[in-house]
């Protein structure tokens, strides 16, 4: 049975269980669903039949040796990974200005963070990809990785994960932004076939619910025991249901044609917008500058005179996330926003 159809499962018992709302007593109504969907069935920890299978499809989706649920975010698949792969005293290179979670995650696991710095890229304001020399530093236990940027800017995983292996680091992908890449030839190379652990959150760009994401480990090392020195034993079934529903349909025919739609429109703006330029390496970041135009002054006449919100702004440029569920008209709507430019 998968977790869609346990809890689509009509239970006619009298609950003297958690959660003690028993699906019938709601106090947001707005929620009513969600409610009558939340059950406690397992932890994550030591996942029973549904949890478990749904997990294992997942991984032979992916392609990984192991593929978990979280609900906690990819922060917690980060800190779940170093705390799996290190022990007290190791050192674990981070990049200066990495998300929090990744410093957290080596003071939580006792180890000594060395931080690395990455090249800026002055046309754009933004930092640059992680180049195989910048880790090339033995004595490290392992070594995180952000990679696509927040502004969509990709490193070469295979070249970082063949540096790790000679310096006998495993390596740690934070792959947040890049869920989709697995489901298009047309979108960057996805780490999760070549990196010891790849994190990626289904809520940035691949439709997911706040804060749904994954976990896949290619190495021989069991992150059971950390993920359950960080998580609730208490897990959300409804997230943990639509987490399996989101990669079944991201896998799925119909799910790999939006993909391809949204591309196609995004390829179309690109090439009609021809007073704005674009760069970056993933193009669902719509990372663009306009001369004449400082990034913050671009970014507020796209918010003020047509009421478009960036995700993110420097000096020189912006970006604009898009995702499975950014629509065609507001497709339309950016593009002809920027044409009027």
């Amino acid at each position: 049975m998968s977790l869609i159809n346990l809890l689509r499962k009509k239970s006619r018992k009298f609950l003297f269980t958690t959660p003690s709302h028993g699906q019938k007593f709601f106090i947001f109504n707005k929620f009513r669903n969600f409610y009558q969907k939340d059950i406690s069935e397992t932890d994550t920890h030591n996942p029973q039949e549904a949890l478990l299978k749904a997990q294992e499809r997942a991984a032979k989706i992916y392609g990984t040796q192991n593929t978990y649920f979280l609900t906690n975010g990819s922060t917690s698949g980060v800190i779940a990974s170093v705390l799996a792969c290190t022990n007290i005293g190791d050192k674990v290179l981070i990049w200066q200005n990495s998300h929090p979670c990744h410093e957290n995650a080596v003071k939580l696991a006792g180890c000594e963070p060395v931080y690395y710095n990455l090249p800026i890229n002055k046309n754009w304001g933004i930092p640059d990809k992680t180049l195989p020399e910048i880790i090339d530093i033995k004595g490290v236990k392992a070594v995180i990785v952000t990679s696509p940027t927040y502004e969509g800017i990709v490193s070469d995983i295979k070249a970082l994960k063949d540096v790790c292996k000679k310096n006998n680091s495993y390596l740690i992908v934070d792959e947040a932004h890049g869920a989709l890449y697995p489901f298009s030839e047309r979108l960057p190379q996805s780490a999760v076939n070549i990196a010891d652990f790849t994190i990626q959150s289904l809520h940035k760009t691949a439709g997911g619910l706040n804060p749904t994401a994954l976990l896949h480990v290619n190495c021989n090392i069991d992150v059971s025991n950390a993920l359950s020195m960080i998580n609730t034993t208490s897990p959300s079934y409804p997230l943990l249901a639509t987490i399996e529903a989101n990669i079944n349909f991201l896998n799925s025919q119909k799910g790999k044609k939006h993909i391809n739609n949204l591309i196609n429109y995004l390829e179309k703006i690109k090439q009609t917008a021809k007073n704005v330029e674009f760069g970056g390496d993933d193009i669902t970041k719509l990372l663009i500058k306009k001369d004449g135009l400082s990034g913050y002054e671009l970014s507020s006449i796209l918010f003020d005179k047509y009421n478009i919100e960036d995700e993110k702004t420097n000096e020189i440029s912006t970006m604009l996330l898009c995702g499975v569920g950014t629509s065609e008209k507001k497709l339309s709507h950016l593009k002809n926003a920027l044409i009027k430019l």
